[in-house]
């Protein structure tokens, strides 16, 4: 499978100077593993980008820190700010080719189902990523699922059915479902629905304001209590 490369630099793990990279084209970043000591690293904010659109999270890649080859990693996580959507952190794991390792793989739906195409059907996707299990060289950028098989309405293709290495493990059960084909939706049945929509919101509603109406009868026969008792008392 394809290796990238990626280099980076020694930083120093100072939270001022965190900043300062990130103000610089450089993001902060961790590379650890298995038995290996922490290492505190940046890379620039381009090369980083470029290579997680390549490998994604299982694709191994060829880490050099200060110039000097380190081994085989993976990104194994990385962190964005939720105001701007910039990269942030990023954690690297360095793998050893002998041990398996768990990675979580995105699911490529390719080809065309006859029952989508030809009789209307609509297209139900479960799943968009799992988790696989294998030796850091059988890694696979995607998991490939084959629509074209969906020939009939309520074809289904479940784990157990996917083509993929012996030498990988799926995380999953077997029989769970990946993606299948729904029939066709009339317009009645559309209509069917928003209906149930409205008498669910208008029973809701309606709900609400029985009890709104019913707290404040509670308030004014409260009120009526408290003005006959001061009368009462007045009177003796």
């Amino acid at each position: 499978m394809e290796t990238l490369a990626i280099s980076a630099q020694t930083r120093e793990r100072k939270r001022r100077k965190v900043n300062e990279l990130r103000n610089e084209g450089y993001i902060p970043g961790i590379v650890y593993g298995r038995k290996k000591e922490n290492k505190s690293v940046k890379v620039g904010n381009l090369e980083f980008r470029k290579v997680l659109r390549s490998a994604g999270k299982s694709t191994l890649i060829d880490l050099d820190i200060d110039g000097k080859g380190v081994g085989k990693v993976i990104i194994n996580d990385y962190q964005t700010d939720p105001a701007t959507d910039k990269i942030i952190h990023f954690d690297l794991y360095q793998v050893k080719m002998d041990e398996k390792i768990t990675a979580a793989v995105p699911v490529r739906f390719i080809g065309e189902s006859p029952s989508v195409k030809n009789e209307g059907g609509i297209l139900v996707k479960s799943h968009s990523v799992f988790e696989i299990k294998c030796l850091p060289g059988d890694l696979i950028h995607d998991i490939e699922v084959d629509i074209s098989k969906l020939e009939k309405i309520d074809d289904i293709i479940r784990v157990k059915d996917l083509k993929i290495s012996d030498k990988i493990e799926i995380l999953a059960n077997p029989e769970v479902v990946v993606v299948t084909v729904a029939p066709p939706r009339s317009e009645k049945e559309i209509e069917d629905l928003e209906e149930q929509i409205v008498e669910k919101v208008e029973e809701v509603e309606g709900a609400v304001k029985k009890e709104v109406e019913e707290g404040a009868e509670e308030e004014t026969d409260g009120d009526k209590k408290k003005e006959e008792a001061k009368k009462e008392k007045d009177k003796k």
